[in-house]
């Protein structure tokens, strides 16, 4: 059975979705919740911090929460493909493949991967959809022997992530960069900007669990869709690790 709290912030989740509970507005108070739900004070924060972790509100310490801008986003110390964090955020994920090609590696490819220049890659360029509207541009370079697996595969019709999961592939770790890039006329194109248009670029380099590098991939986004925010906390006791989390999150 499923708990409780997870039962209420689907509810809540649903509401804020279908704009019963619309952005700017606030949620009811903790005892509205509690009478409503016939739950504890606790089951009912236990609710609200998924949907605050989700990104899906915000406030609290005394305050109502109140529903974001935004629609819930993904932690980026999950490693998760477009794909499954649209399905994760409850939307339509949709790509476009442009391109899967052989080609030598580009400098910062061959950074990445820790390789020549000009050493042989499988290139992907990708146009990604969320509920059919175009939201970001795609370009990945894999080692060979990795991308080749995608040659039998159709990436227009799911992850390639979960594709290559699936052919034994040790996609564990990632790493992040994330900085802002002028629309070449590739993106301008596929994204329906003009050139020039400023983009949020997140630079990823997936490695195995050993630290092998397989795949340095540069995604860029329309800032008007999808959005990057960073959550931290002070440290609970001296000398404690300061929690840092970063979301990327999608416009409704």
């Amino acid at each position: 059975m499923t708990p409780l709290h997870a039962r209420i912030s689907t509810t809540l989740r649903d509401r804020i979705r279908r704009g019963e509970l619309a952005a700017g507005s606030s949620l009811p108070s903790e005892a509205e919740l509690c009478q409503e739900f016939g739950a504890s004070r606790g089951t009912v924060r236990s609710a609200l911090a998924t949907l605050r972790h989700e990104g899906l509100i915000g406030g609290g310490q005394g305050r109502r929460p109140v529903v974001r801008d935004t629609a819930v986003g993904q932690p980026f110390e999950t490693l998760l493909s477009f794909t499954a964090w649209a399905e994760r955020i409850g939307r339509t994920p949709g790509q476009r493949t442009v391109e899967i090609a052989r080609r030598g590696a580009s400098a910062a490819a061959a950074a990445a991967l820790r390789m020549a220049e000009g050493a042989p890659v499988i290139e992907v360029l990708r146009l990604r959809l969320l509920d059919g509207a175009p939201v970001m541009v795609e370009r990945a370079a894999f080692v060979e022997h990795v991308g080749r697996l995608l040659f039998d595969f159709d990436p227009d019709t799911a992850s390639i992530y979960a594709h290559l999961a699936d052919r034994g592939v040790d996609l564990q770790s990632a790493r992040h960069i994330i900085d802002a890039v002028g629309a070449d006329e590739t993106d301008a194109a596929l994204l329906g900007v003009a050139p020039g248009t400023p983009l949020l670029r997140e630079r990823r380099h997936t490695a195995s669990a050993a630290g092998v590098p397989l795949e340095y991939g540069e995604d860029r986004y329309r800032p008007d869709r999808v959005t990057f925010t960073i959550d931290n906390a002070r440290p609970a006791a001296a000398g404690a690790g300061q929690e840092l989390r970063v979301r990327k999150d999608a416009e409704k």
